[in-house]
């Protein structure tokens, strides 16, 4: 009979933890590297307490927002191919409510990550206790009840016994490629203390085994038949190549065959910029040789992707009169999107099959993207240079709407610079080792990023757009380092997506875990300004001014400095390369203060984005945009 050992529910917790590894291509590590925590009454007793006295290989980091620090574990666990996770624990309460836009990220975007909220009393003795919400139509309702439409597995432990079953279906669910995703376990606190005498077996080491599938024969033939038919294949490479490491793969598979690669942001970097058949991001944040060739292309062979609105283009990215799809998925969902034969399987191995199965086969595409891609270069220089002029009658903004030269200048002396935002991007990649990584989320940053990026080294861009989480770039910056302490690190961020959230720099210097913050600065939510503008509507309540119209201006080089980051300013390329080259010499996290021109992002090349428009105004510009909107909508695919 075997043994039993007596603990509280969160020193089983912990021990547990202690014991869970992956396989993945015959290499065995452990799945949770450590436990990211903000302690309050909720938890601090009980699984505070288990990982003071025995954290075994867990490496704990106190967090200071549980939103920040939730969205660090996320990136490590995408850094990590979903191969490793953090746990994060909070209190109860607002502790816990603060954990849910996070677990919404993960979500979006498939990525495994634990949450351990803490609950109410089980007893219900004391209730309401503090931070405890109370229903009318239940008294079982917690905060907690939120994670369930953002959880892909959710459970509440009101005895400690039923921890183990729902540990082990956590665990099942967050390794399993076509299931991973976020999982909260939220524990009554009193439970957390309680004692039990569990199974010793309960805590022996388990071992999943991430086995790549491949799809059944058959599906496989006809798919071959499809590919030897077509003319002009397109793969669209999704984060689901990434998280399958298929970068080679795909690579060779398309300088074999002649078919053209277009990236989703998730899937930017799983095969380098300077393929010659790499045609960049697809979509509404896409390059004009991606868009241009989606448009000409018979087959569209989507690799790991959701088909996400920005990636289709609002359904309008393809010849869907005339193109066919095959659809490679782990998920059985997916793969039935766009209509789709239907690919269920790991995308490396599948990948490899298709190629083992084609033997002979070429596609008529190459001097067409060839010139696609010869015609995207010559704008990304273009953008490169971008010159701003205001007194000059010939400049044009990029995005051309009703904002005005006149308002433009006032921005211009305010923030005292004239720099455009392509142009700061571009000498970025310039002045970045490639071997870099990158980070970005949300705004007009991403469609900036998503064009004009060249990452010449595989898997270094890491863009959060599933979910598009403003304050997830500071946050995220973290996350990566943690899981390449190595390298330098770079969050691009907006003001706007700053001022969201970035108190994880405060977590980046406490544990000395360099990351560096450019952070771009035209005052205000200057992407949606774009949308609003674009769409006939006035500027609203998007832009960063006082009460009497001036604009606001904030020092943000002097507000990293009060945290303790090497700070710097930059308002042209000069200032820029030196403030990089200071930064790059420091060992302490840094921020770059960069002072950009509104309206000098980059605009859509041929794309389309689906978005409500009021059919009844009395602004006459959103009524003369109406007809526009509702055609474009008429053209897309319908289902």
């Amino acid at each position: 009979m075997s043994r039993r050992i007596k603990l509280t529910t969160s020193q089983a917790l912990i021990k547990f933890l202690n014991n869970k590894y992956i396989s993945a291509d015959g290499k065995e590590t452990p799945f949770v590297e450590g436990v990211f925590n903000i302690f309050g009454h909720g938890n601090v007793l009980g699984i505070g307490q288990a990982l003071q006295e025995a954290p075994g290989h867990l490496k704990v980091f106190q967090g200071k927002n549980e939103q920040g620090m939730a969205h660090a574990a996320v990136a490590f666990s995408k850094e990590n191919f979903r191969k490793k996770i953090f746990a994060v624990t909070s209190s109860s309460g607002p502790g816990s409510a603060n954990l849910i836009t996070a677990s919404a990220t993960a979500l979006a975007n498939n990525l495994p990550v634990l949450f351990l909220p803490g609950d109410t009393f089980a007893s219900r003795q004391p209730d309401p206790v503090l931070q405890q919400i109370e229903q009318d139509h239940s008294i079982s309702t917690t905060t907690n009840d939120a994670f369930k439409p953002v959880s892909r597995y959710w459970d509440r432990i009101e005895r400690p016994e039923q921890l183990m079953s729902a540990l082990l279906r956590a665990f099942e669910v967050m390794t399993n490629p076509a299931t991973s995703g976020p999982v909260t376990i939220s524990i009554a606190q009193d439970v957390e203390g309680e004692v039990f005498e569990y199974d010793e077996r309960f805590f022996k080491k388990r071992v999943h085994y991430l086995d790549r599938t491949i799809p059944s024969t058959s599906s496989l033939e006809r798919a071959v038949a499809t590919v030897k038919k077509s003319k002009k294949p397109l793969i669209v490479v999704g984060g689901g190549a990434k998280y399958s490491q298929a970068g080679k793969e795909i690579s060779d598979f398309a300088d074999k065959y002649g078919v053209a690669l277009t990236e989703t942001q998730a899937g930017k970097s799983t095969v380098s910029s300077e393929h010659p058949f790499n045609m960049g991001g697809l979509g509404v944040t896409g390059t004009l040789s991606a868009n241009k060739a989606a448009k000409s292309a018979d087959l569209i062979i989507g690799i790991g992707t959701r088909y996400t609105d920005f990636t289709s283009a609002s359904k309008t990215a393809f010849d869907f009169e005339n193109a066919e799809f095959i659809n490679i998925n782990v998920s059985r969902m997916q793969t039935y999107k766009m209509d789709a034969q239907q690919l269920v399987g790991d995308a490396k191995a599948t990948l490899q099959a298709l190629d083992s199965m084609i033997e002979e086969y070429d596609s008529s595409f190459r001097e067409e993207l060839k010139s696609y891609k010869a015609e995207w270069l010559e704008e990304r220089d273009r953008l490169s240079k971008i010159e701003v002029d205001l007194n000059d009658d010939s400049y044009i903004p990029e995005i051309k709407d009703s904002f005005g030269k006149d308002h433009l200048k006032k921005y211009e002396e305010v923030l005292d610079t004239n720099y455009a935002q392509t142009t700061a991007l571009i000498k970025l990649n310039e002045l970045i080792d490639p071997s870099s990584h990158i980070i970005t989320s949300a705004g007009s940053l991403p469609g900036d990023l998503h064009r004009l990026w060249n990452s010449t080294v595989e898997n270094t861009y890491h863009a959060e757009y599933g979910y598009s989480t403003m304050g997830y770039e500071i946050a995220g910056a973290l996350g990566i380092k943690l899981a390449h302490p190595e390298k330098e690190v770079y969050s691009m961020v907006g003001d706007g997506s700053f001022l969201m959230l970035h108190t994880e720099l405060v977590t980046a210097l406490q544990y000395n875990k360099k990351i560096n913050i450019l952070l771009f600065d035209n005052s205000g939510y200057g992407c949606i300004n774009n949308l609003q503008l674009e769409h006939g509507s006035d500027s609203f309540c998007t832009e960063f001014t006082k009460s009497d119209r001036s604009i606001l201006s904030i020092d943000y080089s002097k507000v990293a400095e009060g945290y303790g980051l090497d700070s710097f300013t930059a308002t042209n390329d000069e200032e820029l390369e030196n403030a990089m080259e200071k930064a790059k010499e420091s060992n302490n996290s840094t921020l770059i203060h960069i002072k950009v021109l509104p309206k000098t992002m980059t605009a859509g090349y041929e794309s389309f984005w689906n978005v409500g428009i009021s059919e009844n105004s009395s602004n006459k510009n959103v009524m003369n945009k109406v007809p526009e909107v509702l055609e474009n909508r008429n053209n897309a695919k319908q289902y």
